[in-house]
């Protein structure tokens, strides 16, 4: 009868719902020591699939009753619900306090609308989220690499940035992840990173920032330097444009220089050129001598 607990033999408890939950050795083994200890403390939660009860809440318990050879049984209360309910009980019961982690929602939020056959909008509802949050989740299964997945799955990948990697191809995903593994960046680095990769046009842009994404992501805030401050003069601020126009072309010739230069140029545009480049070193020189000379007079108290 539905809601009454009963005594259910260990080995008759199925659990085909345990795909939707990552193992967690540590609490499981907690978990035996409280039950070999004190007893069940509160009974499972089961519905019935082909006459078998199948744990929609205790999973831990059922793991911790299977190390002890004197637990034979367990305490359940039977639950009568369809197969879509019975994935929002999941997450209902066991998403209490945080329990759940992103990747374990986005297994029972694809397998609603995969298996069960839900639209994104009526899983929100029969979970109580946002439509947003649903779409969310599913991303990270489905606009996420193999390769990430994995690396979320144990924990190697923050959630906040898998929902980032999800806006770039699969292959830039392992790039970007590697990268940020190399220099340890943070999760606002890999935002800003994914955000250049997203915008960039060409392999050799892409391939700057991989190498370099702290510089790369330097050149880009200095390029996205104000026209105009309210803390500034009239002087200041027609500094602050030249600056930001100055830096700009600085930050897309290095580019250019260090990616491509020589291998884009036909050997009639060389000698057309030089003198440009020669005038472009001598310059940049005269002009870094100078605002090192102004830096130092700022620095002074």
């Amino acid at each position: 009868m539905e809601g009454e607990i009963r005594s259910v033999a260990l080995e008759a408890i199925g659990e085909r719902y345990r795909r939707y939950r990552l193992p967690d050795a540590a609490a499981e083994a907690a978990m035996a020591g409280s039950l070999g200890r004190y007893g069940q403390l509160s009974p499972l939660a089961v519905c019935l699939r082909e006459e078998r009860p199948e744990v929609l809440d205790g999973f831990k318990r059922v793991a911790a009753g299977r190390m002890l050879p004197a637990v034979t049984s367990l305490q359940a209360r039977l639950v009568v619900v369809d197969e879509p309910t019975a994935k929002a009980i999941i997450l209902g019961l066991n998403g209490i306090g945080g329990r759940m982690k992103e990747l374990e929602e986005a297994w029972i939020v694809q397998a609603l609308v995969r298996e069960d056959g839900l639209s994104q909008l009526q899983v929100a509802e029969l979970l109580q989220r946002h439509k947003s949050w649903v779409c969310r989740r599913l991303a990270l299964l489905e606009r996420l690499s193999e390769e990430c997945r994995e690396d979320l799955r144990l924990g190697l990948l923050s959630p906040t940035m898998a929902r980032q990697l999800t806006r770039l191809p699969a292959g830039n995903q392992i790039e970007v992840v590697a990268a940020a593994q190399r220099e340890h960046l943070t999760a606002a680095e890999v935002h800003g990173v994914v955000d250049l990769v997203v915008a960039c046009s060409s392999r050799p842009e892409v391939e700057f920032i991989l190498h370099e994404p702290r510089r790369a992501l330097r050149q880009a805030q200095i390029e996205g330097l104000p026209s105009w401050d309210p803390r500034l003069s009239a002087a200041g601020n027609r500094v602050l444009r030249q600056l930001g126009g100055l830096l700009s072309g600085l930050g897309r010739m290095e580019n250019w220089l260090r990616h491509r230069g020589r291998a884009d140029l036909a050997p009639c545009d060389r000698s057309v050129l030089l003198p440009g480049f020669q005038r472009l070193t001598r310059d940049a020189r005269t002009v870094a001598e100078l605002t090192e000379d102004l830096l130092t007079e700022i620095d002074l108290p």
